[in-house]
């Protein structure tokens, strides 16, 4: 599976967002889709990701603010970043997770959140 990653970018404290992810390959052993972050000096950690089921899991810091979802007819699943924090700012990679439990990942894209 391979996985190209876009969107991005700098904002204002309180803008939007909206990343998205194509998978192409062997897409019809995906599971899970979804994105993590790194902020500098900071542990990878889980945003938000879909299972194949629809099945949806947030970071508890971003719900109600971050939303995703898929296009299967376009193998693409998108986050969308609502009311942005400085503390939102990372480098974003998308992640799948196929039926085997095999990761793949894709190149991170910068979310600079600053005024």
């Amino acid at each position: 599976v391979q996985l190209q990653a876009s969107g991005g970018g700098l904002v204002q404290p309180g803008g939007s967002l909206r990343l998205s992810c194509a998978a192409s390959g062997s897409i019809g052993s995906i599971n899970v889709m979804g994105w993590y972050r790194q902020a500098p000096g900071k542990q990878r950690e889980l945003v938000a990701t879909m299972t194949r089921g629809g099945r949806t899991n947030y970071l508890d810091s971003v719900k109600g603010r971050f939303t995703i979802s898929e296009d299967n007819a376009k193998n693409t699943v998108t986050l969308q970043m609502n009311s942005l924090k400085p503390e939102d700012t990372a480098a974003y990679y998308c992640n799948t997770v196929n039926l085997y439990g095999f990761q793949y990942w894709g190149q991170g894209t910068q979310v600079t959140v600053s005024s």
